[in-house]
């Protein structure tokens, strides 16, 4: 019996490459001179395709492959693959949920520690010899006591950020869809009005369009000057643009950035700014984490093709 055929457009960590290609036909498109003859030569051999988000898997990409089942995304977002069209044509779209939610909220409790207390500022203080020459660090003006946070998507890392910071003894509100009736915190249906009333506010929301720049002018002026921004989900949601003018104008104390708008790029602006921290899309970037997330991406098509449902289907599919 022949093995099914699985797409890797682009390069994946060594363990989903080596166990993909040992249990299946894995057709390495990265490795193709020629990737449009590549893709012509087995377009209709290809059942599943597995992806780290290197290209965009959208309706006229899988419309090449017509017997196409199956699409498991290296990631809990799932903005590069367009799982509605997947859906509608009956193709299951999977991400790999839950392995990495502990990792991802201990960086964001780390990120934020070093944004509202300077600490990357501090470091660099000391690295410079100033602390010798010149004394000791100034005060810093935030921290986290009496300072109210708000989660904008409180999903299972939302909520494992939120478990942490009760530790912290800070008040937590958010902001999503809808209302959660399994929380204890407070819930806005307006963005706006719940930067209005913290003093933190933490993305961790996902790409798309309909989060596109969520975050922009009116939620800075309304976090105000001595708020701070801390994003984790997706750069997309954050306007840089308007980011960059709030802290120019002090409009906005600071901001803590694991992820940006057109990454690997970051706004030289950002980089010159002593109080802006910035991570380079490092949330679950540990191998025991991120080991767990490939194997997922394997277990998701294996478990497609010997008992014909994957283990963590996205909600968009399948719909046909």
């Amino acid at each position: 019996m022949s093995k099914p055929h699985i797409l890797m457009p682009g390069r994946m960590m060594d363990l989903v490459v080596q166990r993909l290609d040992d249990a299946f036909t894995l057709h390495k498109l990265w490795e193709a001179e020629d990737q449009e003859a590549a893709i012509a030569a087995v377009a209709d051999k290809v059942e599943g395709i597995a992806t780290g988000g290197h290209r965009r898997v959208d309706g006229d990409f899988m419309s090449r492959f017509p017997n196409l089942k199956i699409v498991s995304n290296f990631g809990v977002g799932y903005d590069t693959v367009d799982a509605a069209w997947a859906g509608k044509h009956g193709i299951y779209v999977t991400n790999t949920p839950d392995v990495l939610t502990d990792e991802v909220a201990d960086t964001t409790l780390g990120l934020l520690l070093m944004t509202v207390r300077q600490l990357s500022e501090t470091e660099r203080y000391l690295r410079a010899g100033r602390w010798e020459k010149e004394g000791a660090f100034p005060l810093t003006q935030n921290t986290l006591r009496e300072r109210k946070v708000g989660i904008l998507g409180l999903g299972r890392i939302g909520k494992a950020i939120a478990h942490r910071l009760e530790a912290f003894g800070s008040p937590i509100a958010y902001h999503g869809r809808n209302k959660q009736s399994d929380v204890p915190y407070r819930y806005y249906d307006n963005l706006v009005e719940m930067a209005r009333d913290v003093d933190i506010l933490i993305s961790v929301a996902p790409g798309g369009a309909s989060t596109h720049h969520l975050i922009s002018t009116d939620v800075f002026n309304a976090l105000g000057p001595q708020g701070v921004l801390i994003n984790v989900g997706r750069g997309s949601v954050v306007d840089e643009q308007a980011l960059i003018a709030a802290l120019k104008e002090e409009r906005l104390f600071s901001a803590g950035l694991d992820v940006f708008e057109h990454e690997p790029k970051v706004p030289a602006e950002l980089m010159a700014m002593e109080r802006v921290v910035l991570l380079p899309h490092v949330g679950s970037a540990s191998i025991h984490t991120r080991n767990l997330m490939g194997q997922l991406v394997v277990d998701n098509i294996t478990s497609f093709f010997e008992k014909g449902k994957p283990l963590t289907p996205v909600a968009e599919t399948p719909v046909s």
